[in-house]
């Protein structure tokens, strides 16, 4: 093309192609990843493209969705623990598939069309290797770039996070128009649970994306609908594009079969949609050159108007209700100490050590109660339920943790809409612990998300359902992490995604106090120190050698003798308690986490 994307787009609507899998299937009866035959089958490839060029596209994209290291599975891929040598050869493989695609789509648009490199999301399912997923969006935005393709568009995701970094090499390498597609349900959400609304603010706020848009999950009519609910005012030279299904699929033997006989139906739908000024129009699954081609001749390309909420007129007031267990506190400026007490909930169902210590704690000055959500990957009473009776007979403010093991979004939204109806307004946010190995053939953990994925969900709960009486969290900090300015980072993206406060892990030393006192000066947190007065030397040798992320030093250790009777050793761990608290007097506060539940020592500690 003798112009750009972005040129093209000050005076037209931009047509794009319809779907490559389901057609391709639809074409060769196949159910294999049309990807393999860039380098098998090029004249496959290459006929669908003519197909849409022919029906009038503009921009056609290249037939890489699913081009990935995990999608192709060359061959490795299922290996936990990849060799640097067969991931390499793995991703060797990708780059090649998506040079060849490039040169495919080229060969095909010639000057009639743009070519836009096409991105799926890379299906993953190990956390720990997201840092080597990420660093391989950038290896193939790189193939793109080399191959000088008009525009690079990720298709089909739930989130942001992972492609941001890539997002940005583009941006410094190239000119190339960058364009972000989600895929939500008929009522807006992600499969990680974050509303199309968040999404969009989360990628308009980045300078370096053209075009926001959805693609895939829904039929044209639910699109449409979605679009008339956003509530934006569009940044300038900022895109809105739609890409929706042909509509929704039936499952025939085992192959989700499109309806192919309602291109007037779509065609009249997206032109609607472009009526409400969104500039980036095409197809996902079920549609094909015949929709394009219906597109084309029902849709004015020469309305150039670009999507503008009206941000004028009457605006409601809502009040809302603040129902942080901080509240009181941190507004006072009083230089009173936050004071949080973990009560672990029971393995079984007796709950009266955990009651009899809560009804201990109802006047001792304690400003919240939390409860761990099953820690170690093993089965206590739910956080959630434990800390609602709690509140119930104490009336104390209670704060379950809610970690991401175990749960998928719909499960978590559906937790957080049950515990705000019964009053559960205050959570920590975490993680979570793995399932331990010797679980793991008939328990697995889900990990949907991490802490950040579910702060964001919770962010956006807070704007759609909880406006008048938002949710308040608050997240975690290993002060002891080897990396510190990683975890500094970690502290600020929690932040960003709506953290309140912070609970650190135990500290037991100068170097944890110095860290945490370093994480303080360059994120301003609200900072809870983690305190455990261990009261015995077994307690001791067991934290130190049996629990992840907690520093117990040898000198600690020392100080306690096998000899002690209990009350000498709790005398110990609340000295011990005392010098880190004196040590971390710069914190807004302190978080006891009591071994066994010994919330007694709590009065000898703060007198």
């Amino acid at each position: 093309m003798n112009t750009t994307i972005r040129e093209y787009l000050k005076k037209n609507k931009l047509i794009c192609d319809g779907a490559f899998g389901t057609y391709y299937g639809q074409l060769y009866d196949t159910d294999t990843l049309p990807e393999y035959d860039n380098i098998n089958h090029p004249d496959k490839i290459r006929k669908i493209h003519e197909e849409y060029i022919e029906a009038g596209t503009m921009l056609i994209r290249t037939n890489t969705f699913a081009s990935n290291s995990v999608s192709l599975n060359f061959p490795y891929n299922n290996e936990i623990n990849l060799s640097e040598h067969t991931y390499n050869e793995a991703l060797d493989y990708v780059k090649q598939n998506i040079e060849k695609a490039c040169d495919i789509a080229f060969s095909a648009a010639s000057d009639r069309a743009f070519v836009a490199g096409s991105i799926g999301p890379i299906p993953y399912e190990n956390i720990s290797l997201k840092s080597q997923y990420m660093e391989e969006y950038i290896s193939i935005c790189n193939v793109f770039i080399a191959k000088k393709v008009d525009m690079i568009i990720f298709e089909t995701f739930s989130h942001i996070d992972d492609i941001l970094p890539a997002i940005e090499y583009i941006h410094n390498n190239s000119n190339i128009f960058i364009g972000v597609q989600f895929a939500v349900n008929q009522f807006g959400y992600s499969s990680l649970g974050l509303s199309f609304k968040k999404l969009f603010d989360m990628a308009l706020s980045n300078p370096y994306i053209d075009s926001v848009g959805l693609n895939c999950g829904v039929g044209p009519s639910h699109m449409k609908k979605l679009f008339d609910k956003l509530n934006i005012v569009l940044p300038k030279n900022k895109y809105i594009s739609a890409f929706p299904n042909a509509g929704y699929p039936k499952i025939v033997s085992n192959r989700a079969m499109y309806t192919s006989d309602n291109e007037d139906y779509f065609a009249g739908i997206l032109k609607e949609i472009s009526k409400s000024g969104i500039s980036i129009l095409g197809g996902c699954c079920g549609s094909t050159p015949e929709y394009t081609k219906k597109m084309c001749r029902t849709i004015d390309i020469y309305d150039n108007s670009i999507y503008k909420c009206d941000a004028e007129g009457e605006t409601t007031n809502i009040h809302v209700t603040d129902l942080s267990f901080y509240k009181n506190k941190l507004n006072s400026k009083s230089g009173e100490k936050l004071i949080a007490v973990e009560l672990a909930p029971p393995f079984g169902n007796d709950d009266e050590k955990l009651m009899d210590a809560a009804h201990l704690l109802k006047n001792s000055g304690v400003d919240v109660l939390t409860f761990p959500d099953s820690p170690s990957g093993r089965t206590r009473a739910d956080s959630i339920l434990v800390a609602e009776k709690v509140a119930r007979e104490t009336g104390m403010y209670v704060m379950p943790h809610l970690c991401c093991r175990d749960k998928n979004a719909i499960a978590i939204r559906s937790q957080l809409l049950g515990a705000h109806i019964i009053g559960i307004n205050n959570f920590l946010v975490i993680t979570g612990d793995p399932v331990p190995s010797a679980m793991r053939q008939s328990v697995k953990s889900v990990f949907n998300f991490d802490s950040v994925g579910l702060m964001n969900i919770i962010d956006s709960m807070n704007q759609e359902f909880f406006s008048s009486s938002p949710i308040v969290f608050g997240g975690a900090i290993n002060q002891n992490r080897l990396n510190l300015d990683v975890e500094i980072m970690r502290v600020k993206k929690k932040i960003a995604s709506g953290a309140s406060f912070f609970l650190t892990q135990p500290a037991f030393t100068k170097k944890s106090i110095d860290n945490l006192k370093i994480i303080k000066k360059e994120t301003d947190a609200c900072i809870l120190c983690g305190i455990m007065p261990l009261v015995s030397k077994k307690n001791a040798l067991f934290m130190k050698n049996e629990m992840t992320g907690i520093d117990v030093p040898d000198e600690i250790v020392e100080r306690y003798d096998s000899s002690m009777t209990k009350e000498e050793g709790e005398n110990t761990g609340i000295a011990i308690a005392r010098e880190i608290m004196n040590m971390a007097s710069f914190c807004d506060g302190y978080y006891f986490s009591f071994p066994f539940n010994r919330v007694y020592m709590l009065k000898k500690i703060m007198e």
